[in-house]
């Protein structure tokens, strides 16, 4: 289990560029741009693309391991009010990041938005409000547990150059994946040093 928390943000990199690559053409004939619109039906569009469903189980295998990391982080944290909501918080964003496996619609469309669509916006509103939630916790969780401290503002610093980025969407956006990618990586390998 190890191993699988430390390939989770791995993975959905590899997948993501791999896939960007592949649906490079396609991309750009939704409406995306790397540069001017990266948002624009990515990374959401390439479940519509070639290899779809690769990167339908790409959300659901990377859900199911923040769910994994979630837990290993509620098994290993001093247990305190913080480190019980921060864990709580995160499994339910590795939830949201897996729901995010109901297809989008495409942003331009001629028909009304399908039931799946919806959902997969929903999931990605709520993967939102439980991610940050649970980053900001999780540091004060980090910082009444003496072998993770040093980590607290680390990831307090990682949620104030990925929130805005979050929201601001363009070439931003690649920053807040990057950042929360890199966190993720970095707090996996401090669990197993832990464990």
């Amino acid at each position: 289990m190890k191993r699988v928390i430390l390939l989770g943000p791995i993975l959905f990199a590899s997948v993501l560029t791999i896939l960007t690559l592949a649906n490079y053409e396609f991309l750009l004939n939704l409406g995306w741009h790397p540069i001017n619109d990266p948002t624009f039906d990515w990374p959401s569009g390439l479940a519509l693309g070639r290899f779809g469903g690769v990167m339908t189980a790409t959300f659901i295998a990377t859900g199911f391991i923040m769910t994994l990391f979630a837990r290993r982080l509620f098994l290993d944290l001093k247990p305190t009010l913080s480190s019980k909501l921060g864990t709580t918080l995160m499994a339910f964003a590795g939830l949201f990041l897996a729901a995010l496996a109901f297809t989008t619609d495409p942003t331009i469309r001629d028909y009304p938005a399908t039931l799946h669509g919806r959902l997969h916006d929903l999931s990605f509103i709520f993967l939102g409000l439980t991610l940050f939630p649970a980053m900001i916790v999780l540091g004060f969780a980090f910082r009444a547990d003496e072998r993770w401290k040093n980590l607290a503002v680390y990831t307090w610093g990682t949620l104030a150059l990925a929130g805005p980025a979050f929201f601001i969407k363009g070439a931003a956006f690649y920053v807040f994946l990057f950042a929360i990618l890199v966190w993720n990586e970095i707090a996996a390998s401090r669990l197993n040093q832990y464990s």
